[in-house]
């Protein structure tokens, strides 16, 4: 088949780190498939735009998977910039896509939705099987974390935008498995029927991750001590990821052999670095930022991996964290934090959660955790990194619904 992936952030993970969309299209390229994946030039989070702005697009191959990138305008943060920079992707589309051989489907992310209602017409125009590919629920997730409320004009336009893709695309995919309760509370069953509706969830590309732990290593005496507990979070460290709560639990734990060792970078680390000196909190450490290819190594040293978030109404259709696949092919015991429905960690065994409560209650419940064998639930977690959740077993699902 020949494939186009449309997803506005899917630049290469050396530029970002969101990798679904590229693994993906590396997978099904080595399974015989043409793969061209369409992304526009603006770097999320970056000053790096990957076009001159001369041309209407740029295209590259990298590590065997081809590129275009649409030229869009760059911008800093979430204000007026980014809006137009969504808009300039989606209108530029086709215009771009123009230029390539007609596609037998087309994968359209949604990412922004402009530009994955851009991609379903794409995919009618050139007679292509339509396929909307949903891995962030938009604008619930606004709704969720108290961006926008329910009568937001913003949110009843988006919402417009979501029911005519999931209805208009021959078939919809979400990264969450319980995404269909979503389309329930939407009562949207008989324009969206769940035979259309497929879940196929984030992974790990287990052979990259294999090699990443053997190759890519680092000195650190905290990792290499026998005598602690060692808790790991690795993520970006900004208001989202709460990871005030992650220090407040930490200070609540009673085990005194426990410590959190936090990789990552993000705008809050400096004043969360203050609270441990001020509070003296004296069994966390912030390590700092870290290249992905270290991720493997450092997960693969935990004695537990933690799964870590703000408590949202979002979590009762599942999680999909790309942190919790790297966990997973770590083979080392999860904990995680907030309540969460469908959560793959509890569903193959591969750990324990704590359901909602303070951090009293959440350390309590990592507390008693660590009184147990922990073992099994690391052969579990590598077992379903395996069999389940490994990128290899996830293209091939993927590619019986393309087909």
């Amino acid at each position: 088949m020949n494939i186009w992936i449309i997803d506005h952030y899917a630049v290469p993970p050396k530029y970002y780190p969101l990798a679904r969309q590229t693994i993906f299209a590396r997978k099904l390229g080595e399974k015989g498939h043409t793969v061209t994946v369409f992304c526009a030039s603006s770097v999320h989070n970056s000053d790096l735009n990957l076009s001159n702005g001369a041309d209407l697009f740029r295209e590259e191959t990298v590590d065997g998977v081809k590129y275009v990138y649409v030229t869009c305008r760059s911008y800093q943060g979430n204000g007026i910039r980014r809006i137009l920079n969504m808009l300039e992707f989606a209108r530029k589309l086709p215009a771009v896509c123009k230029q390539y051989e007609r596609p037998d489907a087309v994968l359209a992310c949604s990412m922004t939705l402009q530009a994955c209602r851009q991609g379903i017409k794409l995919a009618r125009k050139y007679g292509a099987k339509a396929v909307a590919q949903i891995t962030d629920l938009w604008p619930e997730t606004l709704i969720a974390y108290g961006i926008a409320g329910k009568c937001n004009p913003a949110v009843f336009y988006l919402r417009r935008i979501e029911k005519w893709i999931y209805t208009r695309a021959d078939s919809v995919i979400f990264s969450m498995e319980g995404a269909y309760d979503y389309i329930r509370e939407q009562h949207w069953e008989k324009s969206v029927p769940e035979s259309r509706v497929y879940f196929i969830n984030n992974g790990v590309d287990l052979e990259a991750f294999d090699y990443n732990k053997t190759h890519y290593t680092i000195a650190d005496k905290d990792l290499d001590d026998l005598d602690t507990i060692k808790a790991v979070y690795v993520g970006s460290i900004r208001k989202v990821n709460n990871l005030g709560m992650l220090l407040d639990i930490a200070k609540a734990v009673r085990n005194p052999k426990v410590r959190f060792l936090i990789w990552g970078e993000g705008d809050e680390r400096h004043l969360l670095e203050k609270r441990v000196e001020e509070e003296h909190i004296s069994n966390v450490t912030f390590k700092g930022g870290v290249d992905k290819k270290y991720v493997a190594y450092i997960s693969s040293k935990a004695d537990i991996n933690l799964l870590h978030s703000f408590e949202s109404s979002i979590f009762r259709f599942g999680s999909s964290m790309n942190k919790m696949f790297d966990y997973f092919a770590a083979g080392k015991p999860i904990f995680c934090d907030f309540e969460c429905r469908y959560n793959p960690a509890i569903e193959t065994n591969s750990g324990e959660c704590a359901n909602g409560g303070d951090a009293t209650s959440k350390a309590g419940a990592l507390d008693d955790m660590l009184q147990k064998d922990l073992s099994q639930y690391g052969i579990n977690a590598r077992t379903a990194a395996e069999e389940k959740y490994n990128f290899d077993v996830l293209s091939e699902r993927l590619i019986r619904v393309l087909e």
